[in-house]
């Protein structure tokens, strides 16, 4: 997630030479008789600009290995992460439109869509899951971006916890989950984690309610949060929404560690891995590595929200909130699409997901990295549906203020009345670009 990630003051500038050639000795011999008996291939320079920095040490590990492939390429790597969507939008407005930038997912798919490649009859959009693809998709089918990772959301819990606890199952229903408080704290333990000091948080719960919402309305989560972004829905109208979540954020506070608005990321992970906590809000499988390092031992779990008095409903999220674009208008937009098709569909781009950026590969048939949380989602999602990502129908600059109208409310600055009119309302001006 672009906010997940420690903000850096300035930009980390990453020039790499990239070796363009072929696989074989054979491909190579015909590469270059094409191009003219053993003279060298053109030179070609590839421009990438990303706000993940993060992947820098993965980014490299690809860029070294597709020196055996294609060695008259030459790739830029330019990762920021203070001020990104500000320096993106400057470049694409003064003509300077990198060869691949990053956006989210979901709704600014379309936003960037005049500066996208199709992509739709590629081997890497091919080589996508569905759920990848989906959200990789604009409103009219093509598939414009491609994404740096699969990814999972959960509600994340404390195994050895819970079995102390006597709750002897993740519970799926709200009645459950009450159960579990009290079981936990008759033992002494603080049920949740919580990092309400951030803003992204809340999207992740939130969007597990937005899933529930549109099954009881009886249609997609897309078109639910298209009727808020248009002013024709309203939250009380969805009693998933307007009771339940609120009725659940309101436990966590309640039953959770001291000082919510104050704890960050690195806070509430510090609080989960040390046991502090059964339960951990608003993160995903982003966060196993970190969790790992205070405490190697801790078994993990991950569970869908227990959103509803149906167990059916309770389900974990995946997919992809985060896509790479490729200009359209590049002069070496042929190139860079044949750079990240040999990502997506070779040997080396297969592992390199899970052994290398050790992240939830968004291709099908690529290993897990050996982690607990994507093992237990592919346990998971072998017998139940994940859920829609539905954060991604509506942009960021909502998400920021949902965010920052729940902080509010638990500070006691709202009620939840003027939280809910609030938010309707900015969902309707900054939930969509159009």
């Amino acid at each position: 997630m672009l906010k997940k990630m420690m903000a850096l003051s300035g930009s980390l500038l990453l020039t790499v030479g990239l070796l363009s050639g072929c696989g074989s000795s054979g491909d190579s011999d015909a590469a270059k008789e094409k191009a003219g008996g053993n003279e060298e291939l053109k030179p070609v320079t590839i421009n990438m600009f990303t706000a993940s920095p993060e992947y820098t040490d993965a980014f490299n590990a690809y860029i070294e290995e597709y020196k055996k492939v294609k060695p008259n390429v030459k790739i830029n790597l330019e990762i920021m992460q203070a001020d990104y969507n500000t320096i993106l939008k400057s470049k694409i407005a003064s003509g300077s439109t990198p060869d691949v930038f990053q956006t989210t997912a979901g709704g600014d798919i379309d936003t960037y869509a005049d500066y996208s490649a199709d992509l739709t009859n590629e081997p890497l959009a091919a080589a996508m899951t569905d759920a990848v693809r989906a959200n990789m998709s604009s409103s009219d089918g093509k598939v414009l971006g491609l994404p740096v990772k699969g990814n999972l959301f959960a509600l994340i819990y404390n195994k050895d916890l819970l079995a102390k606890a006597g709750v002897t199952s993740p519970p799926k229903t709200i009645a459950e989950m009450q159960d579990a408080v009290t079981k936990l704290e008759a033992k002494g333990i603080t049920p949740f984690a919580n990092a309400y000091k951030e803003w992204w948080v809340w999207k992740h719960i939130f969007q597990h309610y937005v899933d529930a919402a549109a099954q009881d309305a009886g249609v997609e989560p897309k078109q639910l949060v298209s009727d808020f972004i248009a002013g024709k829905a309203k939250i009380k109208d969805y009693p998933v929404l307007y009771n339940n979540f609120f009725s659940f954020i309101d436990l966590t506070v309640k039953h959770g560690t001291d000082k919510p608005l104050e704890r960050d990321s690195n806070a509430e992970v510090s609080d989960f891995a040390s046991g502090k906590a059964a339960f951990m809000t608003g993160k995903g499988a982003w966060d196993e590595e970190a969790i790992k390092k205070i405490n190697p031992d801790l078994k993990i779990g991950i569970m869908g929200y227990p959103v509803s008095d149906k167990a059916e409903q309770s389900v974990i999220i995946t997919g992809a909130d985060q896509a790479l674009r490729i200009n359209k208008d590049s002069e070496v937009a042929k190139e860079t699409i044949e750079f990240f098709n040999w990502l997506y569909t070779s040997e080396y781009g297969k592992n390199w997901f899970s052994q290398v950026a050790k992240v939830i590969p968004p291709i099908k048939d690529a290993p897990l990295p050996d982690l607990e949380m994507p093992k237990e989602m592919e346990s998971i999602l072998k017998t139940s549906k994940s859920g829609d990502l539905s954060v991604n129908y509506s942009l960021d600059t909502f998400h920021q203020k949902f965010g920052e109208l729940m902080q509010a409310y638990i500070s006691g600055n709202m009620n939840k009345d003027q939280a809910v009119a609030e938010i309707e309302k900015a969902w309707v001006q900054l939930g969509s670009s159009q």
